[in-house]
């Protein structure tokens, strides 16, 4: 039954990590991981380069067998049936190439038909609609700003409504115009009741769209709260205190729990 099936999907969590530990060699990257995100939540996983969230991110997605722990979509084990939990993924990554000479209607038939959707012309140009590509329909994507390209790739990952958003640095050298765009586009994936982890180093964009961030460094966990908690929580710390400048931004927090040295 439709609503019994709703009802089950509420209460599974899109994403449940424990334990998840990944290494190269020598030097882990991921120690120890535990996360629950909940349905309908935009989730930042932040943390300075290097600190493992790529790790954590090729984990969730199957490119990578951690060395333990477990990673669960929509109640899957993703370890053991990775074909079946990649099902529930959509991914959009930093920089995403389509064919350049493709239209935006084909490339959308294309993905569409990998998941197994059949959308006509009328029904593509609807979804282009819905991230303001509609007049586009029709272009070549090298015809593409950088904005529209990241909002096409954002529509193509979530064609077939997966349970599990996964985005990283979705507006990494966009716009200002362009990067709220986007934010809208992801608040309004959260209205429908979608569920989104993505990275980022813009402590605007997390405060901005996250409902709960964590901070990894050097693939320990160091915080996990809302961006209103973590500005409360550590708005006394000394080291927060000793980088901000004026009022405590997530900028400083971050800062002040990472270090102020620059990574490559």
């Amino acid at each position: 039954m439709p609503g019994h099936e709703a009802a089950r999907r509420a209460i599974i969590p899109p994403l449940s990590i424990s334990g998840l530990r990944v290494s190269y060699g020598s030097v882990t990257a991921v120690n120890g991981l535990d996360l629950d995100l909940e349905t309908g939540e935009v989730f930042g996983l932040l943390g300075p380069n290097g600190a493992g969230k790529t790790s954590a991110l090729s984990a969730i997605e199957g490119l990578l067998r951690p060395d333990a722990g477990s990673v669960t979509i929509a109640g899957i084990d993703a370890l053991h049936q990775p074909a079946r939990a990649r099902a529930h993924i959509g991914v959009q990554l930093q920089t995403t190439s389509f064919s350049p000479e493709l239209h935006l209607v084909e490339i959308v038939q294309l993905f569409a038909g990998l998941h197994g959707l059949r959308l006509d012309s009328a029904e593509v140009v609807r979804r282009l609609a819905s991230m303001d590509l509609a007049g586009e329909a029709r272009r070549a994507y090298r015809q593409l700003s950088g904005g529209q390209q990241q909002r096409l790739s954002l529509l193509v990952a979530t064609l077939h409504q997966p349970a599990l958003l996964l985005l990283d640095e979705p507006t990494s050298g966009l716009d200002p115009q362009a990067r709220r765009q986007l934010w809208d586009r992801i608040s309004d994936l959260r209205g429908q009741g979608g569920t989104v982890l993505l990275t980022t180093h813009s402590m605007e964009e997390a405060a901005a769209v996250c409902d709960r961030v964590a901070i990894i460094d050097h693939g320990d966990l160091l915080v996990l709260d809302s961006p209103a908690n973590l500005l409360s929580r550590f708005a006394d710390d000394p080291r927060v205190r000793k980088v901000a400048h004026g009022q405590i931004t997530l900028d400083d927090v971050f800062i002040g729990l990472t270090g102020s040295h620059v990574r490559d």
